[in-house]
């Protein structure tokens, strides 16, 4: 088993408490699937959120799914001038047989622009 970094993003419709948790749950619950994880696999999980998202955690999500001895941190991203509106991003550190090369990186709906290079 080898520590790989698996990223991802979604964008979010609305800044709604409901609509920030669904998507958060879409985008974890993806990164999962994809990777054939299961909870134990994770180590920790870094969120980040544009600052025109503030009406709840990301991490609030990831709890509702089981991972309450997962750490998790929820941050501002960079406010850069131009830069994706509502958008939620992951970095969750996992234990897993994937070679690197085969990690796969999980950007849905508008997301996808951010990383068209590894975007599923």
């Amino acid at each position: 088993m080898s520590v790989r970094a698996v990223r991802g993003a979604v964008q979010v419709d609305v800044d709604e408490r409901e609509e920030v948790l669904a998507r958060t749950r879409e985008l974890v619950s993806e990164v999962i699937r994809v990777n054939d994880l299961t909870l134990e696999d994770f180590i920790s999980v870094i969120f980040t959120s544009t600052a025109d998202l503030n009406s709840e955690f990301p991490a609030v999500a990831a709890r509702e799914l089981g991972m309450g001895d997962v750490p998790l941190m929820c941050a501002r991203e960079l406010e850069i001038t131009g830069s994706m509106p509502r958008v939620i991003r992951l970095m969750a550190h996992v234990e897993t047989a994937r070679p690197r090369s085969e990690v796969r990186h999980v950007y849905l709906g508008g997301a996808q622009a951010l990383r068209r290079d590894i975007a599923q």
